[in-house]
């Protein structure tokens, strides 16, 4: 069957313009997972946005498969690894979206949430690890507020630790020591206001925060389209931060749930290409200062754009020096 690009389109880039694009169904009941109930799973959809990331993609639609999700939707970016072909192979019950190309990650996953209808909308990276229970403990979050319209999960990386993935919209001198020191002394204390750490031995209780990783979280449908989902003028990185300042202006709460726990392995896609991710990073943290600075703050713009350029040579620097 076929799916249209329009519906949750976002606000800029090619959202809307009613391309058609493949969907593939394996047939009667595709996309519901064992198990679906009407209380967790069964009211989520799953959006998986993938660009050539090997057999963690198979792994993660396993995972999702087995918490029993209404609805489990695939957009390939144009991958020619064969990890949408091994996905497939180890899960029928699978909806793909395949624009053909990369649209970047916000506009893909506006296309994997039009192509879906359960009222919650789990958007999530390919190499993510979703043990049983983490979507339940994110739905029951939701539920428990009906106030909040977003929730991201506590994220580990490959090595069990936490990673900042709840965070502040940064003042401008949290802002400005994080850039300038956050790459070489992470520890700073400008980094550690602005990421939180104190969330560390914060336990499992949830808390309102300003933004949380787009690696992993569980929307509202009906905040998710009022806002038109993702602006897809990001091609990569800030479109998270972005979608919940917005959020926010629309009324709507954002909320980190320690309780739900997944893992992220990280940088499967992003490292195929560093440096244009870098440029990509920096590119849409500029974009995000333009579109939130207010009053005063936007005469900064020139110094921002300035910080961010520096912060771009620096950060370029430290993946050479790794290399």
């Amino acid at each position: 069957m076929t799916a249209s690009t329009g519906g949750t389109g976002g606000t800029g880039g090619t959202g809307g313009t009613g391309r058609t694009v493949s969907v593939r169904d394996a047939g009667a009941g595709a996309g519901a997972g064992a198990g679906a109930d009407e209380s967790a799973g069964g009211r989520t959809a799953a959006v998986v946005v993938n660009y050539e990331s090997g057999l963690a993609l198979a792994r993660c639609v396993a995972d999702l498969r087995n918490a029993g999700l209404a609805e489990l939707v695939v957009v390939d970016n144009g991958s020619l690894d064969g990890s949408l072909a091994a996905a497939e192979a180890a899960v029928s019950e699978v909806a793909v979206v395949s624009p053909g190309r990369n649209l970047g990650y916000g506009s893909a996953a506006n296309r994997g949430a039009s192509a879906s209808s359960a009222p919650l909308i789990l958007i999530c990276n390919p190499d993510l690890e979703v043990p049983l229970g983490a979507v339940t403990a994110l739905v029951a979050a939701l539920d428990a507020d009906p106030g909040c319209a977003l929730v991201g999960p506590l994220i580990r990386n490959a090595s069990g630790e936490r990673y900042p993935s709840a965070r502040r919209f940064p003042s401008m001198v949290d802002a400005a020591g994080h850039a300038l020191l956050g790459i070489f002394a992470p520890d700073n204390r400008f980094t550690r206001s602005y990421q939180q750490t104190d969330l560390d031995e914060s336990g499992t209780a949830t808390r309102t925060v300003d933004w949380v990783s787009g690696a992993c979280f569980l929307v509202r449908r009906s905040a998710f389209e009022s806002i038109g989902g993702f602006d897809e003028s990001y091609f990569m990185y800030a479109e998270d931060v972005d979608l919940c300042w917005r959020i926010a202006r629309s009324g709507w709460s954002v909320a980190y749930v320690p309780a739900a726990e997944v893992t992220h392995l990280q940088g499967l896609s992003t490292d195929l290409h560093p440096y244009r991710m870098i440029l990509e990073h920096h590119r849409s943290l500029l974009r995000f200062a333009g579109r939130s600075s207010t009053g005063w703050r936007r005469v900064l713009l020139p110094l921002v754009a300035v910080g961010v350029a520096v912060r771009t040579a620096l950060a370029c620097l430290a993946r050479l020096t790794r290399s």
